[in-house]
């Protein structure tokens, strides 16, 4: 478990975790989207072969209903087949004339190819003479028979160009069919009303069933009449003629004359197919159960949940190999961070590479750089500053016998009255006490200055008093200022031996303090004979030679390079001069108390 959850908060398991979410949303989203693709795919090409085969099932119905009205047409507007050819009891020559009118009309029957869907065509008066032929058996009585329908009236009551068609029970024994369609016209060339003759043509119910059946669809189809009649189904599902009277009505209802649309009712989902003729209102539909229809739906998952595990191995398989590509870098970096805690800054070329990560290992390998200068350059500095202390140390002579020794001689001056050497041996005993204490701790300005006033007693009297010193302190609060030890009296003793002494006249030096922002910045300046601007830089690089006879055997360099140990490389000293006016030396420390 503790190597599964390391392996988990490793970057290796970190990569390999995130980019197999990524692989497996992207996967589940392309799978999703496959099967919802695939899905509507195949619903639209199941619903165009439902909208083909239904559209073309009414265009049939629509033909044989356009031949069966031929017949009539030719019936009616034939001028051989007038009133008078239907009286059997008439000449002979009449008689005649009513059988080629018969043999005619059975013609005609044939031609069309829906011969045997003619259940009965008859020409007939309001007198009862009529000829007749059709696939059901013929009878002396069919004229009465027909005239008992109720709906004989109406047919032949309809417009010239009304084509809606009904269905009615065939009122003929021996029919073929219970349903037929009947289609009823006036004799038009009898130039009488409408009531003298008419045609009738009915048509079986049969014919719709048989092209019904024809198409063999294995779904349920209906056809039924403008009015809502069935003429003819095949059925393939167990569905309530409750629920078909429902979805009959919805679908006359509709404005669209096809279409293929889905609707949900009691026994399920179905896809529903759908064309109805504005000629005849014949509405001719196809059911089909959804839950059928999309059987291929279990090939389309199948289809689907294989691309969404191709796409997880081979996200797998990425995951891996890019863990590892990043991997062999970080290990490389890992390993360079070691070396350096172990102590190795050695670069390393590996590292630095031309991407992100070698970026970092070009920083890394600048870092060690600068931290093998840092310790070589802290090493150097701890040296230099032993040296420091070693020269300071060997500068220095047995305190008690020098003190004892000034003691002796101020006393004898005391005795003899001579109040300048008093002054001098004084001050040269305070000097000594200050020096024996060390030179690298530090002191408040106060006693700097105090230092620097018995050091500056001791050189006037030595010089015969030809230079001053001006001490100005802008801040009483500066006098607590800490200051390294012995800062300023190489600073005054450079302007007497190299600015004051070579003039050869009276000089002033001076002593200015102020606060700059949080640094202390100190100057000290006389009016000597100045320094040449290329010696400059070497006197405080140490490479001008500087005399041997100095008090404390501190130079400029070296107060220069305590101060940067002491504070840090932006502090120290700089010196400005110009030649034959001034020298002024700027010390900047940072303010402490």
């Amino acid at each position: 478990m503790r190597k599964i959850k390391k392996w988990i908060h490793s970057l290796r398991g970190r990569i390999i975790i995130y980019n197999l979410i990524m692989v497996i949303v992207v996967a589940l989203l392309g799978s999703i989207v496959t099967y919802k693709t695939a899905l509507d795919r195949s619903k639209k090409v199941i619903k165009q072969s439902m909208s083909q085969r239904i559209e073309g099932v009414s265009d049939k119905f629509q033909v044989a209903y356009e031949e069966m009205m031929n017949i009539v047409l030719n019936c009616t507007g034939r001028k051989s087949m007038n009133l008078g050819s239907l009286d059997f009891t008439q000449q002979p020559s009449q008689r005649k004339q009513a059988l080629m009118n018969n043999e005619l009309m059975s013609d005609y029957c044939a031609i069309s190819g829906y011969g045997s869907y003619i259940s009965k065509l008859m020409m007939a008066d309001k007198e009862g003479h009529f000829i007749q032929t059709g696939s059901d058996v013929g009878s002396t009585d069919d004229f009465e028979k027909l005239m008992e329908t109720g709906w004989f009236e109406q047919e032949l009551a309809k417009e010239t160009g009304d084509y809606k068609v009904s269905v009615v029970k065939n009122p003929f024994f021996g029919g073929k069919g219970e349903k037929m369609i009947p289609i009823i016209r006036p004799l038009d060339n009898t130039g009488l009303m409408r009531e003298e003759g008419w045609v009738f043509l009915g048509i079986s119910a049969k014919l719709f069933e048989d092209e019904l059946a024809r198409v063999d669809s294995g779904n349920t189809m209906i056809a039924v009449t403008g009015m809502g009649a069935v003429i003819a189904k095949v059925e393939t599902e167990e569905i309530k003629e409750k629920e078909l009277a429902l979805i009959t009505d919805m679908l006359l209802k509709r404005t669209e004359n096809s279409g293929v649309i889905e609707e949900k009712t009691s026994s399920g989902q179905w896809f529903i197919s759908y064309a109805k003729s504005p000629e005849t209102g014949i509405l001719t539909y196809e059911m089909m159960p959804v839950k059928e229809a999309l059987n291929e739906r279990v090939i389309i998952i199948r289809l689907a949940g294989v691309l969404f595990f191709v796409c997880l191995l081979l996200g797998l398989l990425l995951s891996v190999l890019s863990s590892k590509r990043i991997r062999k870098p970080i290990d490389l970096l890992t390993a360079q961070v070691k070396k350096i805690g172990g102590g190795d800054f050695s670069r390393n070329p590996q590292l630095e590479t031309d991407d992100e990560i070698g970026e970092i290992g070009k920083g890394i390998n600048h870092m060690s750089g600068k931290i093998e200068q840092l310790l070589k350059k802290n090493v150097e500095d701890e040296r230099e500053k032993k040296n420091l202390e070693i020269k300071m140390l060997q500068a220095q002579i047995n305190p008690h016998f020098l003190y004892n020794t000034l003691d002796s001689i101020r006393w004898i001056a005391v005795i003899q009255k001579n109040a300048s050497i008093v002054k001098m041996v004084t001050a040269l005993s305070s000097l000594l006490k200050n020096m024996a204490k060390g030179f690298n701790e530090k002191v408040t300005l106060r006693e700097e200055l105090n230092f620097l006033q018995d050091y500056i007693i001791i050189e006037k009297m030595r010089y015969m008093e030809m230079f001053d010193v001006e001490i100005h302190v802008e801040e009483e609060s500066l006098y607590n200022a800490r200051i390294v030890k012995l800062t300023l009296q190489p600073l005054v003793e450079n302007a007497i031996f190299s600015g004051i002494e070579p003039m050869g006249e009276n000089g002033i030096i001076s002593i200015h303090v102020k606060a700059l922002e949080n640094t202390l910045c100190i100057s000290v300046r006389d009016n000597g004979v100045g320094i040449p601007e290329e010696k400059i830089e070497k006197i405080l690089k140490g490479k001008e030679k500087s005399k041997n006879d100095t008090m404390s055997g501190i130079g400029l360099p070296n107060v220069d390079q305590r101060i940067k140990l002491v504070y840090g490389e932006e502090y120290g000293l700089s010196i400005e001069s110009k030649v034959g006016e001034y020298t002024e030396i700027q010390v900047r420390i940072p303010i402490e108390y």
